[in-house]
């Protein structure tokens, strides 16, 4: 036996340990072999920019995904593919691609290094952004801790804005559906179906597939669980703030969708002849989306993947009876969107409501009830928030218990945000929209806070939840608080996740109640 001195076996073991962490893998696919690379200490393969479907351009521009061409020889598979068409319009948005670009149909694949043949629960995970921006290249949403639950994780990037949501007349005509808009939402099915067919040669089991979203993603989960394209497709579902429930992002009508669509192309573009559209350069048609409020490109309700409304879909039974797991951050909204610039205080809290709610004031009231400056703060803050993401997701839930046939489980998360060194001293401390998701991935050093041993414990928390989900459609696990089916008990039980997480009745029904007596919030 060689005895090395202690320097060169130190710098012997650094470098064992470098080579490990870039060490090039191969995998076989139905589609090509492609070489990614092993990280996290070798235990973690990835595969990052996997093309998924025909690049969605030229004469494809506003097409259902297209098959996509297998590939000859090997494939380099290590890094993300580029992000979809999209401005800069969320500043906590950071990607690790090389930029926006037509072609972007591509996903990445998180696997456990021993995998390749233990038939893995698989997590396709979805991102936000309003249907306008995004990608699957952020440091947050990044699979490699959350693989280490024995899941497979698999993200993907999806066409958005005027390229994943326009309508024309021309393009239903052309259609062999009747139908037009929504390619954004047909990427995602098309990645589910690219999930059937590959993920077996990456040790994943394609018949226990589980999507998970937030925000938007959130809004998608609740789509594809509606949609008939989907169906088989997946196992379980994790919706994290939002569903098309609520009065955020309505589903409008093909009709009057193409009608806009084409107001707004004659207008900033001149013209609104397909041909002329599908000519236009990306970066052209991308700029001058933004610059007419008169049309917006989000999902419709198209005929074909939306045969019509998703309350309509779900409220008749005909969803995918699927496992539901899904909630909403405790601060979604913000009590200024309540008062405006008027004073906070009771007298203003209690005139705002009158002029919302009319007769109903009394009731909203009770429901939001406020006898101090603090509560009326607080249930502003809240009723922002319903009205922006809990109600619909609330009401998602409700209707997947009456008609999914299938578990249903709530939370809410509570954690909220340590503040950053330089934070005023009067700053407060929030759980916001969106801040559960380095949690979800164990990713918090993506973001430059002064992480607490709480929100680690936390973080590890959701991602056993989660992947247990996956697993065999039941959070709950060996250590883990108890978490109870939602509705199993006229408790309707949440879990409420934060430093002593633990679950307890829904003390804020009344409120989702309210709101879905009144129908339509102001």
């Amino acid at each position: 036996m060689t005895i090395y001195p202690r320097k060169t076996t130190l710098l012997l073991a650094l470098f064992c340990a470098l080579t490990v962490a870039n060490a090039q893998v191969q995998i076989n696919t139905p589609d090509g072999a492609l070489e990614g690379a092993a990280v996290a200490d070798g235990k973690v393969h990835v595969f990052k920019g996997i093309p998924y479907a025909a690049p969605p351009v030229g004469p494809l521009r506003w097409k259902p995904p297209q098959p996509l061409t297998p590939w000859q020889g090997v494939r380099k598979a290590t890094d993300f593919g580029p992000q979809a068409m999209q401005a800069r319009i969320y500043s906590d948005m950071i990607f690790r691609d090389a930029g926006p670009s037509e072609d972007c149909l591509y996903l990445n694949v998180w696997a456990p290094a021993n995998s390749s043949s233990a038939k893995l629960p698989v997590m396709v995970w979805i991102h936000g952004g309003g249907f306008a921006a995004g990608a699957s290249s952020e440091p947050r949403q990044d699979g490699v801790k959350l693989c280490q639950k024995g899941v497979i994780v698999v993200s993907m990037n999806y066409r958005m804005g005027i390229f994943g949501f326009f309508e024309h007349p021309e393009l239903t005509k052309e259609s062999e559906h009747g139908a037009s808009g929504n390619y954004g939402l047909m990427d995602m099915v098309a990645s589910l179906q690219w999930v059937k067919r590959n993920i077996s040669a990456f040790g994943g089991d394609p018949d226990n597939v589980t999507i998970f979203g937030e925000s938007a993603g959130s809004f998608a989960v609740s789509a594809l669980m509606a949609s008939p394209l989907s169906q088989g497709l997946f196992n379980r579902a994790i919706g994290e703030s939002g569903a098309f429930f609520g009065n955020t992002l309505k589903l409008d009508n093909r009709e009057n969708a193409e009608d806009s669509c084409v107001k707004f192309a004659t207008a900033a573009l001149g013209g609104s002849s397909l041909e002329m559209l599908r000519n236009t350069p990306a970066k052209k048609l991308l700029d001058t989306s933004r610059t007419l409020p008169m049309a917006t490109f989000d999902p419709i309700i198209d005929g074909y993947f939306f045969p019509s409304d998703a309350i309509s879909i779900f409220a008749a039974g005909k969803q995918s009876h699927v496992a539901l797991l899904g909630g909403w951050n405790r601060d979604e909204g913000n009590y200024k969107g309540y008062f405006g610039k008027k004073k906070l205080d009771l007298e203003h809290y209690a005139e705002i409501a009158k002029a919302k709610f009319a007769a109903s004031a009394d009731d909203f009231l009770k429901a939001y009830s406020a006898t101090t400056v603090a509560e009326a703060k607080r249930a502003a803050q809240d009723y922002n928030g319903d009205q922006f993401i809990a109600f619909g997701t609330w009401k998602w839930m409700e209707i997947q218990l009456k008609t999914g046939g299938s578990p249903v489980y709530r939370y809410e998360f509570e954690n909220t945000m340590p503040l950053p060194s330089d934070a005023s001293p009067n700053a407060e401390t929030h759980a916001p929209h969106a801040s559960e998701i380095e949690f979800v991935f164990g990713a918090l050093d993506s973001k430059k806070l002064p992480w607490r041993q709480e929100d680690r414990d936390v973080s590890e928390l959701m991602m056993s939840y989660w992947s247990n989900f996956a697993k065999n459609g039941d959070p709950n696990g060996p250590g883990l608080p108890k978490w109870p089916v939602y509705g199993a008990d006229s408790d309707f039980s949440v879990m409420h996740i934060k430093a002593s997480s633990s679950a307890s009745p829904d003390n804020h029904r009344s409120r989702y109640l309210f709101l879905d007596h009144f129908g339509s919030t102001p």
